[in-house]
């Protein structure tokens, strides 16, 4: 294949992967609101609970042999050593298997012993649900690795699209019916985790497919070329040679090994804030008098606002890998200024969207919680939680700079500092502040990472920031927009209230979706007005650039 179709083909496949994780993580992140009207704060709390703990031990399961998968399969093809490839997917899978199945019996027999740790005996039938999908979720991901390696990715997007609506529609099904039987909150939320072991039983069931058809193309395609090369004879001839570069089983799992765990370690960083929380807050929210029920539903209360800032947090981490090549390539060019500039504007554009989205989530968070949510409780801590988009989103962009530039170790340091200040300050501020001091140790503890991650950029690609010069530049945006979305909420549910709407989910709704059109808007010709963002980088934003830069033209905003 030459280069500028195998350089297509990365491209195409990259914007398929990004496309579906985009999308598979979309509906996983509000998936959590009909949760939450469906089940209550109860059954929120223990879904929450239980989830990061859940997370860990799948990426535990995994080994980072998807990644070691991939990377030794492209190596494999690029040799024409396909055999190999099918012998190290088949090793691979039988380790991930055996290990999964482990776990999962670990975790199922542990339950009670982990419900302890936690502080809650609630959480047990979600942890023994959660195990069942150990059986699945580890064989899939391997699978998926195999054909990243083969520059195919749709098999991986699809199943991941698969995973995630039958995750989901199992999920509701579940509650209704637990609902209408009258169950406990423990065992719904038990029903809301069996919809993992649904999707990735699904996902696994695709993926599947996906291999018994590569098999027979590939066996079909080894065949013809032996005829073609060796004549009727071919087949035996082949398999001599594919015997050749056999290597033992333990060779092979040593380099799985050796490639995989550090790459396992680097994702386990990731969400060790959140189970900091699952370990501390309804410890501590029950040691405060609130009882183990109250503490869950109390818990519940706290996360309703961390599906919004996730949102805010994947668009940042979706739009940031399309930093990394461009600075990779700089970086070996030598181009210092290149890299440096490059950062520079990565940082302004991203500390204004985590920004805007903090302030904007701030104003409304009353009409958006009564939307979602039905009610107002935790009003105040969704507010201090919505600065976690803030620290979140500046955060995702430096991490993703400094991987741009090689830097690959740092982030996952920082991020376990930052998770070791978010145990600590739980500890100090629960106690005092309940919930509201969980949400400032999150914030403390984002805003530490990104803090670390932009000091080690500024030393190794040169990108300072003039933070007096930004945040003057920025603070009249961010009033604007502050007062566009209150301004608009405000007038738009006093319009439909002396239309003789009463208050309640959609006049709120309306407020909402008011206020949050009305902040955009003034943030595009806020960020204009004081050049934050000029036509040429708006013209550099896909589909959307262009035909946005010549309307804000049209209104003399751009000039």
């Amino acid at each position: 294949m030459k280069p500028d179709q195998t350089g297509a083909r990365l491209l195409q496949g990259a914007f398929i992967l990004s496309a579906a994780a985009i999308l598979s993580k979309l509906i996983g992140t509000l998936q959590k609101i009909p949760l939450q009207n469906m089940g209550g704060d109860a059954v929120f709390g223990i879904y929450n609970t239980v989830y990061p703990f859940y997370m860990m031990i799948i990426t535990i399961a995994a080994i980072g042999f998807p990644a070691a998968v991939s990377k030794y399969v492209a190596e494999y093809e690029a040799e024409g050593r396909t055999r190999d490839g099918h012998r190290l997917l088949r090793l691979a899978s039988a380790a991930l298997v055996l290990f999964g199945l482990i776990l999962g019996f670990l975790m199922y027999a542990c339950a009670p012993w982990i419900g302890k740790w936690i502080g809650s005996s609630q959480v047990i039938p979600a942890l023994r649900a959660g195990a069942l999908a150990l059986a699945f979720v580890p064989w899939m991901s391997v699978l998926r690795g195999y054909f990243q390696g083969l520059h195919n990715m749709v098999p991986t997007a699809i199943s991941q699209i698969t995973e995630q609506m039958v995750r989901v529609g199992i999920m509701i099904v579940l509650l209704l019916y637990l609902i209408r039987v009258g169950a406990d909150a423990d065992v719904i939320a038990a029903g809301a985790l069996l919809g993992s072991a649904a999707g990735g039983a699904a996902g696994l069931l695709v993926m599947g497919l996906y291999w018994r058809k590569h098999i027979r193309a590939s066996r079909s395609a080894s065949r013809g070329a032996a005829r073609r090369e060796f004549g009727e004879s071919g087949m035996n001839k082949m398999e001599m040679r594919a015997d050749v570069t056999k290597e033992g089983a333990g060779v092979l799992l040593g380099r799985l090994l050796a490639y995989g765990i550090p790459v396992c370690l680097s994702l386990l960083a990731v969400p060790l804030i959140g189970l900091v929380d699952t370990f501390t807050v309804p410890r501590l929210l029950a040691s405060g008098g609130l009882g183990e029920s109250l503490a869950m539903a109390e818990f519940g209360v706290y996360n309703r606002g961390l599906p919004l800032v996730q949102l805010v947090t994947m668009l940042a981490a979706s739009l940031s890998v399309l930093f990394i090549p461009a600075l990779a390539e700089a970086k070996f060019k030598g181009e210092s200024d290149r890299v440096a500039s490059q950062s520079r504007m990565a940082l302004r554009w991203f500390w204004l969207i985590g920004m805007t989205a903090s302030v904007g989530l701030t104003v409304l968070a009353e009409p958006i919680n009564i939307m979602l949510y039905e009610d107002a409780a935790g009003t105040g801590t969704m507010q201090v939680i919505a600065f976690t988009a803030a620290g979140g989103t500046l955060s995702t962009i430096t991490a993703a700079l400094l991987q741009g530039i090689g830097m690959v170790k740092g982030p996952a340091i920082h991020l376990l500092a930052a998770a070791g200040l978010k145990l600590l300050l739980n500890l100090l501020l629960v106690p005092q502040f309940g919930i509201t001091g969980a949400a400032i140790a999150g914030v403390a503890a984002h805003l530490t990472a990104a803090a670390l991650n932009l000091a080690l950029l500024s030393r190794r690609a040169g990108a300072r920031l003039d933070a007096g010069g930004m945040l003057a530049r920025t603070l009249p945006v961010l009033a604007a927009v502050a007062l566009a979305a209150w301004g608009a909420g405000a007038a738009s549910g006093g319009l439909l209230g002396a239309a003789g709407f009463a208050p309640g989910r959609l006049t709120h709704a309306v407020a909402s979706l008011s206020g949050v059109a009305a902040g955009c808007g003034a943030f595009l010709i806020g960020a204009a007005l004081t050049k934050l963002l000029t036509e040429e980088e708006l013209r550099m934003l896909p589909k959307v650039g262009r035909p946005l830069a010549a309307f804000l033209r049209a209104l003399r905003v751009l000039r």
